[in-house]
């Protein structure tokens, strides 16, 4: 079956037609080089406009022969025409994705008696719906299954005459499962227990601050030994002079020479003649030979080959590490850096990874004021999701000092001709390899944070600390990038008691953070955050019922509060176990009772009574940094509020007793502000009315 071309459609006739024809392509390529029709192996990398993406190629030679021709038409469509009605254009990496999952139905397919697909009828779809069903485990794999074979039937009208000859969605329940949509939801990732990320961030914090410095002068020292293996070496009598000057440098140091497998006397001969600058050959003469041998009779040979560059990291008042070995440690350790940086960027400000890896050299601004005290530090990257342009738009983060720190890290990793912060770093064995994009991969950070973690765990068991990464139900915790921007968004929407880290504090880092693009509606973060603060105040009002605490309630809304929540409980218990996060989401949704636990009050909102918001305010919630709660009539106090006003009372009278160091402006403020907390408490019935005492 050859290629033609439908009468009523721009289906390409000529097998020499480009099929990026009508793709934006990255800068610096040329059209003319990308793949045609009549290739068997098609390469969108050229379309590939993410720097972090990996190369991506369609390869037809894995189609049945009979079924190719027209599945090149299938895929040029979805790479160039117009979609049809009620459809939308395909990103190349979802169409490489269609693809992959295309392929199970072309290899069910392959084993029967069909060599067209417009001779498929409902009851081969109904059987490889049943295959489906039987071959793959889950639901929403084998709906992306499904919804590839139907691209036959969308885009009929650009495949000729070969095409399926009914939609697969009037098969129903058949089709559908029972109708049954997997929504696939950002938050569906699951979020890193609070054992992984603390330490895992505590460890961070240490390669960045502390490590950092030796790490990078070994790279330093190991790209230096590198320009000399690429060049041509030096020899002859210069290079026995330059021996006999490191022979001395050796004994001079007490340093042993170095070693490894092979080679005389498990001398690292390569390693000599890399610091040397000649070829290997040159040192096995007998003259230099002799050198050599002098030198080892001083000074032993090393148990491997290290760099020279001094460790000065501290680790509890120690040495962090010994030394770097040059064939193993280096390029670990610099892979673990690089782990450890992208896990305080992307922890710390919320970004997606494909916003992380378009960090440029020169992006961190540093804001101060008049005196030099530094008031903002923001990164620059792009920003992709949600807005409406392969291409991005250039958005800007307000971030803490150790996105910052982590950030220069970033920018003395890379030569300071890569702008890529995330591109292979000059170390790796990668790295001269051609690439695509510009940015390490997702896959390859992913591989890299979990070496951080076995990294950590393999040290903390040499030594003896506690301080490892524990697993999680038995099994390490596996992490990947989507990971972070959940996790974050659940302690800044749940902002539990503790900080991370010792020092990390959610609440202000949410404040900083909605400050930048995080915190508009395009990034999605903001939302992210409110809705676990949404499941984390359902869940609260659920432990409330179930203690009863809700019956002890107390001020001038607690009878409306009870009522609310005697509803909400019954909503609760109705479900018969304890809610998911679904289900939470959902209850709330449909039934909140507009109840708001606080510290010092729990507001029972009622628009018609708040005093924290003008009249007629867009915004529908109560602003706790408005909250008049001495005054506000949609106050209710469990016990632990009337706990925190006696210890606010406590602590005015503590004022008070040393009232000859107030001001006397500020003196009466207290007394004012005192007087107000036992009115209040009295009115709550914590207080006898006109009861001084606390």
């Amino acid at each position: 079956m050859g290629l033609t071309q439908h009468p009523l459609s721009d289906t390409p006739a000529n097998p020499d037609t480009l099929v990026l024809g009508r793709r934006r392509l990255r800068s610096g390529v040329r059209r003319s080089d990308t793949s045609r029709l009549r290739d068997d192996i098609w390469r969108l990398s050229p379309a590939l406009l993410q720097c972090q993406q990996p190369a991506l190629i369609l390869n037809f030679l894995a189609i049945p022969a009979r079924l190719r021709p027209a599945v090149k038409l299938l895929f040029y469509a979805l790479l160039n025409n117009k979609p049809p009605a009620g459809e939308q254009r395909l990103e190349v990496v979802t169409i490489h994705g269609y693809f992959q999952t295309f392929k199970e139905f072309l290899d069910w397919l392959d084993s029967r008696p069909h060599d067209r697909f417009n001779s498929l009828t409902s009851d081969d779809l109904r059987q490889f719906q049943k295959h489906l069903q039987a071959t793959v485990s889950s639901a929403s794999q084998r709906a992306n299954h499904r919804r590839s074979v139907r691209l036959l039937w969308t885009w009929r009208e650009h495949l000729a005459d070969d095409h399926l000859a009914l939609d697969p969605e009037r098969l129903e329940d058949d089709w559908h499962e029972g109708n049954s949509r997997v929504r696939k939801q950002e938050n569906a990732n699951p979020r890193i227990p609070e054992q992984v990320i603390s330490p895992l961030v505590i460890w961070s914090l240490r390669f960045v601050d502390d490590f950092a410095d030796d790490i990078l002068a070994a790279q330093d020292e190991w790209l230096a030994l590198q320009k000399k293996t690429r060049r041509d070496p030096q020899t002859g009598q210069g290079a026995r002079r330059r021996l006999a000057a490191l022979m001395r440098r050796y004994r001079e140091e007490r340093r042993p020479l170095p070693g490894g497998t092979g080679g005389q006397h498990g001398i690292n001969i390569r390693h000599l003649a890399r610091e040397v600058d000649c070829d290997r050959q040159t040192l096995m003469a007998p003259a230099s030979w002799e050198l050599i041998e002098q030198a080892r009779r001083d000074v032993g040979v090393d148990d491997s080959t290290y760099l020279r560059t001094e460790i000065r990291g501290l680790l509890d008042g120690e040495s962090w590490l010994r030394k770097v070995s040059y064939d193993e440690d280096l390029t670990v350790l610099v892979r673990i850096l690089t782990a450890a940086s992208y896990t305080l960027v992307a922890y710390l400000s919320g970004m997606r990874d494909s916003e992380v890896k378009h960090l440029r050299r020169g992006c961190l601004a540093i804001d101060a004021d008049r005196t030099g005290k530094i008031t903002r530090r923001k990164i620059t990257s792009m920003a992709f999701k949600g807005e409406g342009t392969q291409l991005g738009v250039e958005a800007t983060w307000v971030v803490g000092r150790p996105v910052a720190r982590a950030v220069e890290v970033f920018e003395r990793l890379q030569p300071k001709r890569q702008r890529w912060l995330f591109a292979i770093p000059p170390s790796s064995h990668t790295h001269k390899k051609p690439r695509s994009t510009g940015a390490k991969t997702t896959k390859a950070t992913d591989n890299n944070l979990n070496l951080l973690v076995t990294w950590i765990n393999d040290y903390c068991r040499r030594h003896g600390r506690t301080d490892h990464v524990p697993d999680v139900s038995k099994r390490p915790w596996r992490l990947s990038t989507a990971q972070f921007r959940r996790t974050l968004a659940w302690f800044i929407g749940r902002r539990p008691g503790g900080s991370i880290a010792g020092a990390i504090q959610y609440r202000h880092l949410s404040v900083q953070m909605f400050e930048g693009y995080a915190g508009t509606s395009k990034s999605g973060f903001r939302a992210e955050a409110q809705q676990e603060a949404l499941l984390a105040r359902g869940e609260g009002l659920s432990l409330m019922v179930d203690r009863h605490e809700h019956e002890r309630l107390r001020g001038p809304s607690a009878d409306e509060a009870r009522v609310r929540l005697d509803k909400f409980g019954d909503r609760v218990r109705f479900l018969g176990k304890t809610p998911d996060d679904s289900q939470m989401k959902k209850l709330m949704e449909q039934n909140d009772p507009r109840i708001y636990p606080g510290r010092f009050v729990t507001c029972t909102d009622n628009a018609s009574r708040r005093l924290c918001r003008l009249p007629g305010e867009a915004d529908t919630t109560p602003d706790p940094g408005q909250c008049k709660p001495l005054a506000c009539r949609n106050v209710a106090s469990t016990d632990s509020n009337i706990q925190t006003w006696l210890q606010r009372l406590a602590d005015q009278d503590a004022r008070l007793q040393a009232a000859d160091a107030l001001a006397p402006r500020v003196r009466i403020r207290v007394e004012e502000d005192r007087a107000e907390i036992q009115s209040f408490l009295a009115r709550a019935g914590a207080l006898e009315p006109g009861d001084a005492s606390v």
